[in-house]
């Protein structure tokens, strides 16, 4: 965790933004959580655990900044909330999500299976696509299987 800090760090300072120890904390936030799709709520009372005195509108501002520099990408899952997820996002896709419409688990999708589709549809409209998002919406086995 200390190499992507240092790092991340270096990306800031070479664009003139510091890492200062109140987005430090964010970040150490998101790298610890990785595997989730934290709102910038979740992010401010992670946060506010370990350094109470960072506000709301600090947690905001930062995780806007990283947006800014890829350090961070978002997602809306169509719940009102936009969910953040640490990680660059060189090639210019996300991964996909499946959504419980129950329980609200989300379900990361690896699998890239529309560069077909892309392919048909730039060739076909003669449209340059440059991203992409997959959103799947049902039921986990858990719920799936209590709704019986």
């Amino acid at each position: 965790m200390k190499k992507v800090i240092s790092e991340i760090g270096e990306k800031l300072r070479s664009n003139e933004y510091k890492l200062t120890p109140q987005r430090q904390q964010i970040l150490e936030v998101l790298l610890e959580n990785k595997d989730k799709h934290l709102s910038a709520e979740d992010v401010y009372n992670l946060v506010k655990q370990k350094s109470p005195d960072v506000g709301l509108a600090t947690v905001y501002r930062t995780l806007e900044l990283f947006l800014e520099f890829d350090i961070i990408h978002s997602v809306n899952f169509g719940d009102g909330r936009k969910r953040y997820e640490y990680g660059e996002n060189s090639d210019g896709h996300h991964h996909h999500h499946a959504i419980c419409l129950k329980c609200g688990k989300i379900l990361e999708i690896n699998e890239d299976l529309l560069e077909e589709l892309e392919r048909q549809v730039a060739e076909q409209y003669r449209f340059t696509i440059t991203d992409h998002e997959l959103k799947i919406f049902g039921y986990c086995e858990g719920c799936k299987v209590n709704a019986k």
